[in-house]
């Protein structure tokens, strides 16, 4: 059973598709798939109970799908051009599924452990990005091989630690970045009461009130942050900023951030 989140965040993800039909149904087929569900919530089960991290779950996955969606629309409608499109292999469309199905699998590794998740997630992803291709694309082996090919490099680049290079698997990185509001933290903080290694990721993502995801002044993407406590910064310059600072999508953000009702700093 989807939990009420998951629901409202599927439900605002289909809103912002539905100009896109390949993405649309390939979205759609995602979040029936009962295998994936498995797989996200035994991931969640292993980050939370076992290894006190924060969400990494289906909402997780979800919200940075949502995440990777907003950005990629907003570059669109700048005019900038996503790595399949400029080098004439594939359309927006596919970057748009390429980013969908990175999105939604970037953290299966969860289920195994921490270390080395991204490898992980690759070779847990790997079977359902396929069957999820041939249902959408049938007939076309170019699209598949291509789409398959920049989800994967999304999921094995999202930690930041592998060099990356196309502008859809920068914005999965961004995306995945920016998924660190309070109620990412609510669980772990509520569950795990003994100091742990990575609590400071619970306590700073529970300082982060709001993320704003929008048109920016100078460039296509703004991102605005608004945190109830200092230690939010944390969040941000540890996690958020050395996910941008390798994205090949740097270029396309600003980054504003502050404590509620004080001015917000400029990063980039």
């Amino acid at each position: 059973m989807k939990s009420v989140k998951e629901v409202n965040t599927e439900a605002k993800i289909l809103e912002r598709l539905k100009d896109f039909p390949q993405s649309l149904k390939l979205v759609q087929y995602l979040f029936e798939d009962a295998e994936l569900q498995e797989l996200q919530e035994y991931a969640n089960s292993v980050s939370i109970k076992r290894l006190g991290y924060n969400d990494h779950g289906p909402v997780h996955m979800r919200q940075v799908i949502g995440n990777a969606v907003k950005m990629l629309k907003l570059l669109h409608e700048s005019g900038i051009k996503t790595s399949l499109e400029e080098e004439e292999t594939g359309t927006f469309e596919d970057s748009m599924c390429a980013v969908i199905l990175a999105g939604m699998m970037h953290d299966l590794g969860m289920s195994v452990g921490r270390q080395g998740h991204e490898e992980m997630s690759v070779l847990l992803a790997l079977p359902i990005i396929e069957r999820a291709l041939l249902k959408i694309f049938p007939e076309d082996l170019h699209r598949r091989v291509v789409i398959k090919s920049v989800a994967t490099e999304a999921i094995i680049g999202h930690m930041s630690t592998r060099k990356i290079h196309s502008i859809e698997a920068g914005i999965i990185l961004i995306a995945d970045g920016c998924d660190m509001t309070k109620g990412r933290a609510r669980i772990p903080l509520a569950i795990n009461t003994t100091p742990k290694v990575g609590d400071i990721h619970k306590y700073s993502a529970n300082a982060i009130n709001r993320i704003g995801i929008h048109h920016g002044d100078k460039k296509p993407i703004r991102i605005d942050i608004e945190m109830s406590a200092e230690v939010g910064f944390f969040q941000i310059e540890e996690v958020l900023l050395t996910k941008i600072e390798a994205s090949p999508a740097k270029k396309f953000v600003e980054l504003y951030a502050g404590v509620e009702g004080e001015e917000k700093k400029c990063y980039l």
